[in-house]
């Protein structure tokens, strides 16, 4: 399969199915304020049905050890996602993976971790990141690229970068916090389309 890709925000059901029919490799649940924001255990019902299909991803930003101990206790994530440097304060079961965060604008860490997203300077807002110093993350580390991805731009955003993976949300959505079926399959078909051009 080629490239990773993650769509995150989800609140619904029929987004999650969507998700799934889609084909795409993770769903990410927002537990940071937003129009995305669920409770642990509307997540963990959530993901029911993509448990062992989909990688199933805890968004958080400056989360309270409290708070990450609730998600992991309520929700199970595979994959905890916050700012790079917040991982540092918080202990996390062993099982769970991390994807840390880096932003558009924030100094570059000395030792990229093995795995990065990076996206605008905000979440959830639709601001493009800077796919040059994207490009550059990517010839260090598995990065993820996130921020105002769209199926509009996402294959343009692939050849640019050559990133591991690209995630979108706010771009996919009919209404703040309801994903659209038909924009989730254009998204990914896009996205697949374009990792299949770059990896051939």
């Amino acid at each position: 399969m080629n490239g990773w890709i993650k769509i995150c925000g989800m609140t619904t059901a029929e987004g999650v199915a969507a998700a799934v029919a889609a084909g795409v490799d993770a769903i990410g649940f927002v537990f940071a304020p937003s129009p995305r924001r669920v409770t642990a255990e509307r997540a963990a019902e959530l993901a029911l049905p993509a448990r062992q299909r989909l990688t199933c991803v805890a968004v958080t930003q400056h989360p309270a050890q409290a708070q990450v101990d609730e998600i992991v206790r309520e929700f199970h994530p595979d994959l905890m996602q916050t700012d790079l440097g917040d991982f540092a304060a918080l202990h996390l079961p062993q099982r769970v993976a991390r994807l840390p965060v880096l932003r558009a604008g924030a100094a570059l860490p000395a030792d990229c971790p093995p795995r990065l997203l990076y996206e605008g300077a905000r979440s959830g807002s639709g601001e493009l990141g800077d796919w040059q110093r994207g490009a550059a993350l990517a010839r260090r580390t598995r990065l993820v690229l996130a921020g105002g991805l769209s199926a509009a731009n996402v294959a343009a955003a692939i050849r640019a970068v050559r990133p591991f993976g690209v995630d979108a949300s706010s771009s996919l959505e009919s209404r703040p916090g309801y994903k659209d079926a038909a924009k989730i399959m254009e998204f990914v078909q896009a996205a697949r389309a374009a990792f299949s051009e770059i990896e051939a």
